[in-house]
């Protein structure tokens, strides 16, 4: 089975990198099931049910958030009936899968999303005792852990936690690619950060001489979407049967 990964889909530019990549992307590397994290497609910040069918409409089978999932309401109206997997250390009354099982030929592929706690300043229950509990009894054929977190080495630890337990473990929320796709000694597939989707000269997706500004006088400043023309994909491609995984960067 091959699967391909989308990193951080960042606003409406993200869906035009898609548009114009995913096609040269389908030809070279072939997949059965296309996965994409999405909690920045609504400029910057959630996903709204326009921006789901979206993606849905260009094939994604499955849908990752992160710290930003519930930053548009009305995910609330729709997030139980879509495919689509919520971090899954938020508090158990929380609306949303914390297990998303898609089925092909007749295999079960289990998405999980899990947040790191440093430097995320969001009160989430522990990812590792999280996991366990969600691990326990899990039956399916192939298991993703999207782990969305700041920092390396927490991204790191998750994987060696994880390492020999499920398929592969895939880095998001830095929104920076890293070079170290590798398989893990009990061999487990991972990336620290797959990268973002969207405007290629921003800063993280967003307009560069806002966040310039932002930095350069220190005052509270609302970051808004970049509309410069260039864009990058970045995904990772995961062949299981060889057990590879292999970055893939398309830009202008």
């Amino acid at each position: 089975m091959k699967l391909l990964f989308i990193g951080d889909i960042y606003g409406a530019k993200g869906l035009e990198a898609i548009d114009k990549f995913l096609p040269s992307i389908k030809r070279d590397h072939p997949y059965h099931v296309l996965l994409a994290n999405g909690e920045n497609m609504a400029d910057g910040l959630g996903i709204r049910k326009n921006d789901y069918k979206a993606l849905m409409e260009r094939g994604v089978h499955g849908v990752t958030l992160g710290n930003h999932a519930f930053s548009k309401k009305e995910l609330f109206d729709f997030i139980d009936e879509a495919n689509i997997v919520r971090p899954a250390n938020y508090p158990p009354s929380t609306p949303g899968k914390t297990v998303l099982k898609i089925n092909h030929n007749d295999q079960i592929i289990a998405i999980i999303n899990i947040m790191g706690q440093v430097f995320m300043h969001d009160p989430l229950a522990d990812p590792f005792t999280t996991l366990d509990a969600l691990l326990e009894g899990l039956e399916a054929d192939v298991i993703i852990v999207d782990v969305h977190a700041e920092t390396t080495s927490e991204k790191l630890a998750i994987a060696h936690y994880l390492d020999g337990r499920v398929d592969a473990i895939l880095g998001t929320h830095t929104h920076v690619p890293t070079n170290d796709a590798m398989q893990l000694p009990k061999g487990s597939l991972y990336i620290t950060d797959v990268g973002m989707t969207g405007v290629k000269f921003g800063i993280l997706g967003a307009d560069k001489d806002i966040a310039l500004r932002k930095f350069t006088t220190k005052l509270p400043t609302r970051l808004v979407p970049s509309a410069a023309r260039e864009l990058q994909l970045n995904a990772v491609f995961i062949d299981l049967d060889n057990r590879t995984i292999i970055p893939i960067n398309k830009s202008d």
